[in-house]
């Protein structure tokens, strides 16, 4: 089985940086819109297909997914194993906040596959033409982190709204910051966040180094950080649900592929990795 590569090879890197720079959105570590690419290692023979062509498997060729920060893990996993069932097949992941991402698709950026984290998102890029016929493939919910050893002693939604302790959400733009905003009107509550993060990860960042003493995220995003923050339990009368839409970019360079990456996100198996990440059904 092809295996996603944990780092990026420099060349890759720089022209994937100089594809996205120039349509209104950047990659690496830390940029502007908080997005992270990377590739899934794959044979000379593999990398020999520049273009999508049709085997006994189904298209074959290379696809770029663009994808809510918060499907990282299980997007990840998912891109292997498609990759394993299509023999031939590249997978380039790139990981952001799904307003940074839906603006590089309407600026042109060539991406074939957009996975967002709000409906509302999806609906930017199939407004603007560039999709059509999105699909919800999983919801997720909030969730309060705090650092492992909790020096604030946050138990509770109402502990956010003391002035000295220190809250970082996702930035209002942004479908985690969204969701969060909405858990606060939801309890009744006045927080004041000391940083809004241009994504959820960066958020798990600054809780998990105790620069802040709490988050709000996606509950599966602090699923996959348990051994760096404490999830607290949001009551459910208070707690925001997001749906996440996934399309085929209506001028995908690999369509068939990408039709493919879409169904299997989709399939049985593909759900069944996201319900293991801690996702629910659409």
């Amino acid at each position: 089985m092809r295996k996603t590569s944990l780092s990026v090879s420099v060349a890759y890197s720089v022209a994937s940086f100089a594809l996205l720079a120039g349509c209104g959105g950047s990659s690496g570590q830390t940029s502007s819109t908080g997005s992270t690419s990377t590739t899934s290692s794959a044979s000379s023979s593999d990398t020999s297909a520049a273009t999508s062509s049709t085997t006994a498997a189904g298209a074959t060729g290379s696809i770029t997914v663009l994808a809510a920060a918060s499907l990282t893990e299980s997007f990840t996993t998912i891109a292997n194993d498609f990759e394993a069932a299509h023999p031939g097949s590249t997978v380039t992941l790139s990981f952001g906040p799904s307003s940074g991402l839906a603006t590089q698709v309407v600026n042109g950026a060539p991406a074939d596959v957009f996975a967002a984290a709000s409906t509302k998102t999806m609906g930017t890029v199939v407004d603007a033409g560039y999709a059509s016929g999105p699909t919800n493939f999983a919801t997720n919910s909030m969730t309060i982190v705090v650092p492992t050893k909790n020096p604030a002693k946050v138990d509770s939604l109402d502990d956010l709204t003391n002035p000295d302790t220190l809250v970082a959400v996702c930035q209002a733009e942004v479908p985690c910051g969204a969701a969060a905003a909405t858990v606060f009107g939801n309890a009744g509550l006045t927080v004041k966040p000391v940083s809004e993060e241009a994504d959820v990860k960066a958020v798990l960042t600054k809780v998990s180094l105790g620069e802040v003493d709490a988050g709000i995220v996606y509950v599966t995003d602090a699923k996959a950080a348990a051994n760096d923050v404490t999830a607290i339990a949001i009551p459910a009368a208070d707690n925001a649900t997001t749906s996440y839409p996934i399309a085929a970019i209506s001028k995908a360079p690999s369509p068939a592929l990408a039709k493919e990456f879409v169904a299997y996100v989709l399939s049985d198996a593909g759900q069944a990795v996201l319900a293991q990440a801690g996702f629910a059904a659409p």
